[in-house]
């Protein structure tokens, strides 16, 4: 299963439309914000989320079930921020006498990364025709009867920072 978010020459870091991947659990749809993709900016990377019918994904909070995140690969010319999350919603497990928050409905994780401006950072970049962004959207989903094994959906997002530059001018 992959995502992806390639730029055109327009000068937007992620122009086209949102990419969608389906599971057996849930559909994620990987979007980006139309923001130009300049050196020591953030770029915001959204990812739509619906759970299937019945289906659930563990929202952060004082229980110790794999939350569902999104992970950025490193880069020497990137710093990912951390994760935003929406309100969840309460589940009440009657059988474990447990009350977990989760995300049962639709939903959207936010996750900004920082396009370095260092020199380490532009030499990276110079020595990269096409950067990438990538990463996997990582979750474990149960229903009422089976909790599944966890899953990654990957996916990348590639900058055009020469059509950015171009335009920032």
């Amino acid at each position: 299963l992959s995502v992806a978010a390639v730029a055109a020459a327009q000068g937007s870091p992620f122009p086209g439309s949102p990419v969608s991947t389906e599971t057996m659990h849930l559909t994620v749809v990987a979007s980006s914000a139309d923001s130009p993709a300049t050196r020591g900016k953030r770029v915001a990377l959204a990812f739509d989320i619906t759970p299937k019918r019945d289906m659930h994904v563990y929202a952060p909070g004082k229980h110790d079930y794999q939350v569902i995140t999104v992970t950025v690969d490193p880069q020497p010319w990137l710093k990912a921020q951390p994760t935003a999350y929406p309100p969840s919603e309460i589940h009440d497990f009657k059988e474990l006498n447990e009350k977990v928050e989760v995300y049962s409905k639709p939903f959207k994780l936010v996750r900004e990364v920082l396009i370095l401006s260092s020199l380490e950072a532009k030499k990276a970049l110079a020595a990269t025709p096409a950067p990438s962004i990538t990463g996997n959207v990582e979750y474990q989903a149960c229903d009422d009867k089976v909790c599944y094994a966890p899953k990654k959906v990957p996916f990348k997002f590639t900058l055009d920072l020469k059509a950015a530059a171009t335009k920032s001018k």
